[in-house]
């Protein structure tokens, strides 16, 4: 390791340990979204020395996504996700091994996404049809997955959790996904991080169209929620890949 990269991570290093850091850097991670939530998570993976990450969205940076997410300026209008993302960890960490698939996330698409096996893969896309798909190929896989439920329509820090998605409370997503993958015949082993916070029905709801045909709904949001929920999502995967605690599951 050059000099540079021992003073890039020497606090990661005294509070981990040497092993333990050895993991993060020997690491795998798969991000699937790299929006409100995914982009602050790939910062804290990039910043904590993980070693290699892959990055899986289409969108690209439109100005209605100012108000909450990391990558998204004035300069980067229009530009890929995975591009800017993958640039930024470039400048916070350049021995990072960096793959970008600009893809949809759909059941053509989950084979590509999922080869090879990642170390740790992390969902935060917020469409209910690829997040259940991409879940349930994670599962019947046997890959250590971390999912984000909805981080919209919340004000409150307090009420964010983690733990298994079987046994959160209070998330109409998580109920929505838990349903769907209940009857694919999954019931637990799924890391989740949601909100107890009830999230007040439609509020700040309006109904758009992708240009992939699929409707949509537009939730209001804060720029803090989100990326809280991408840090402690980030947390939790460092602390999984570097031996220090296990993610909290409904397995074993």
């Amino acid at each position: 390791m050059t000099e540079t990269n021992t003073d890039r991570f020497a606090r990661t290093r005294l509070l981990l340990g040497e092993e333990a850091f050895s993991r993060l850097c020997e690491s795998r991670v798969t991000i699937v979204g790299i929006g409100a939530v995914g982009g602050y998570t790939v910062e804290a993976l990039a910043r904590a020395g993980v070693g290699s990450l892959r990055l899986v969205d289409f969108d690209r940076i439109t100005a209605s996504n100012i108000n909450r997410q990391l990558l998204a300026l004035e300069t980067t209008l229009g530009a890929t996700k995975v591009s800017l993302a993958a640039a930024r960890i470039a400048t916070i960490n350049p021995a990072c091994k960096v793959q970008t698939d600009e893809i949809f996330c759909r059941n053509e698409t989950l084979e590509i996404i999922l080869t090879p096996p990642p170390d740790l893969l992390i969902d935060a896309i917020d469409s209910l049809n690829p997040k259940t798909d991409l879940l349930e190929a994670a599962s019947r896989r046997h890959i250590p997955v971390i999912s984000s439920m909805g981080a919209a329509l919340r004000t409150d820090p307090a009420a964010i959790r983690n733990g298994d998605l079987f046994s959160s409370t209070g998330c109409p997503l998580a109920r929505h996904v838990r349903q769907r993958l209940r009857r694919r015949g999954i019931d637990s082993g799924i890391a989740s991080v949601y909100s107890t916070e009830p999230c007040g029905g439609g509020l700040g709801e309006q109904e758009e169209f992708t240009d992939k045909g699929r409707g949509r709904n537009i939730l209001g949001s804060l720029p803090t929620i989100p990326g809280i929920f991408g840090l402690t999502i980030a947390n939790m995967a460092l602390l999984h890949l570097a031996g220090i605690k296990k993610l909290s599951t409904g397995k074993g």
